[in-house]
């Protein structure tokens, strides 16, 4: 007799398929204690308790900062205490989508329905904030600084054991296409997150976008602020939100915060709607707090804007764009400025056919993002200074982050073309100890220099970065010369460079087409 009767035997195989062709996303819907076995190396309750402690743990910090107030005379300090604020307001709205995600896989918080790649990011970002809290206060001789230091450190402590706690989502196999060769459906066109209407995609796919609010500057639209037409629109919005903002100069800083979900940004194109401001480090700002257009709420979108920076060379340290917008995209905008011009300081991001220009670690922080067929310029900066494209800010080997440049021109821009032989350019070098970047199938001119890469201070990190090449051309190319350090790597397998295409690096197939934004998935176009 047999063992199975046929309807059990059909459920057994049907179980077994979700099993093989889902690793981390059917089950967690089907087996409240699927976390456990798959996307856990804990039992569930043992992670759900750590992230409740953590959480407590930073209104308690919270508390201790928000007694100290504002600083009249220390404009500088102030600023560092505001960022604390924020960023730990941060951390705990990361820690809060992680546990609700935990506790109810079918949420509405669970993104792109990729509950290991969700986890690992929000987690991630709620380990970078802290960091970036403390280095506020660089230059700054304050008290202050210690006394809440030990609660930072504590939480990021936490953090850091939390993400070590989940395992990273077992990856199909992928073509050159993108495609996956088994498992996970992740090339699936119609497949959203599970906070995006499906109406939605009708209105962004088309060629227009009806907006629902109009900025422009000359009064013929409902606002001529934009930071008014935010200021407007819904919070946590679960449809998107248009904003046209039409052509124009707008001297002003914008930021959208975390409860401004879904919204798109629409100009009439780069040099023509120009979003600009000139806040900078030596003028007393933090580097967080220095950017022209800040956005934080999740699934933000812009196109054909210019956001800019014209502090200039001299001031260092000042930001023309920062995000920590998670499944954001940035489509034909420019982002100008000199160093540190485009801080992508947390989360899952893409850029395709932007225009990138800057001096010195001009592309920085800790996301996960993804440049496609951007144009990446290299400035004339300050005398007897070295260019540096990237500066990539991964603190543990279990974060997803990294930087992922593919079908790039990498080149000089207009000012610097006359002092390529002086102006030394290189790929980049690493900020912290597991910086990660990987450049490939990109045009690089002689602007770049024979060794590629440099050092950030002496041999530090050299061990533990992780920056690869692969099938670049044009005469800043060249491998010969290139640094020997162990943690460079030539890739001669599209295996390696398929763990850092659109598909895998960012999942980019389960929420890049719901914004309507073309993309490549995997190696070949």
């Amino acid at each position: 007799m047999s063992r199975f009767s046929f309807p059990s035997l059909f459920i057994f195989l049907f179980l077994v398929l979700i099993v093989v062709s889902t690793p981390c996303e059917a089950s967690s819907r089907t087996r409240s204690d699927y976390l456990q076995n798959e996307c856990l190396k804990v039992p569930i309750y043992e992670f759900v308790g750590s992230l409740k402690t953590t959480i407590d743990t930073i209104r308690d910090v919270t508390s201790t900062i928000s007694n100290f107030g504002n600083f009249v005379g220390n404009f500088r300090l102030t600023n560092a205490i505001t960022d604390c604020l924020d960023l730990l307001d941060f951390s705990a709205d990361e820690l809060s989508w992680s546990l609700s995600a935990s506790q109810n896989p079918k949420g509405k918080n669970n993104s792109t329905g990729d509950l290991s790649s969700d986890l690992r990011t929000w987690l991630s970002a709620a380990f970078v904030n802290q960091g970036t809290c403390i280095d506020g206060f660089e230059g700054i001789s304050s008290i202050l600084k210690s006394l809440v230091a030990g609660g930072l450190n504590k939480i990021t402590s936490s953090v850091q054991q939390l993400l070590n706690k989940v395992d990273s989502n077992p990856k199909p196999n992928y073509d050159t296409n993108g495609v996956a060769l088994a498992g996970r459906k992740s090339s699936q066109k119609d497949k959203f997150p599970a906070w995006f209407k499906r109406e939605d995609r009708k209105l962004l796919v088309i060629n227009g976008v009806t907006a629902d609010a109009i900025v422009a500057a000359d009064g013929t639209g409902n606002f001529t602020k934009i930071m008014d037409a935010v200021s407007a629109a819904p919070d946590y919005s679960m449809r998107r939100y248009v904003i046209y903002i039409k052509k124009g100069f707008y001297n002003e800083y914008v930021e959208i915060k975390k409860k401004k979900w879904n919204l798109m940004m629409v100009g009439d194109g780069m040099g023509v709607t120009v979003i600009s401001g000139n806040r900078s480090v030596i003028d007393g700002w933090t580097t967080f707090r220095s950017a022209t257009f800040a956005v934080s709420g999740r699934g933000f979108i812009a196109r054909d804007i210019t956001f800019e920076n014209t502090a200039g060379a001299a001031k260092h340290q000042a930001v023309a764009l920062r995000s920590d917008s998670d499944l954001s995209v940035f489509f034909r905008c420019e982002i100008k400025g000199y160093q540190d011009t485009l801080y992508t300081h947390t989360m899952r991001q893409f850029y395709r056919e932007c225009r990138i220009s800057g001096t010195v670690d001009f592309i920085f922080g800790d996301a996960t993002a993804v440049f496609q067929n951007c144009q990446i310029l290299a400035k004339k900066g300050l005398s007897n200074q070295k260019n540096t494209i990237t500066a990539q800010g991964r603190k543990d080997p279990n974060e997803p982050t990294g930087f992922s440049i593919q079908f790039c021109n990498i080149s000089a821009d207009i000012d610097l073309l006359p002092y390529t032989n002086s102006t030394y350019t290189y790929l980049g070098r690493p900020w912290k100890n597991f910086s990660r970047t990987v450049v490939m199938q990109s045009y690089m001119s002689d602007v770049i220099r024979p060794q590629g890469w440099l050092e950030w201070s002496g041999d530090q990190y050299l061990d533990t970065l992780h920056y690869g090449e692969y099938l670049n051309y044009g005469p800043g190319a060249g491998l010969a010369n290139r640094v020997k350090w162990p943690g460079y790597h030539i890739f001669n397998t599209s295996n390696q460079a398929n763990n850092f295409t659109v598909a895998q690096f960012i999942e980019g197939n389960l929420w890049l087409p719901s914004t309507g934004v073309r993309y490549t998935a995997g190696l070949q176009v």
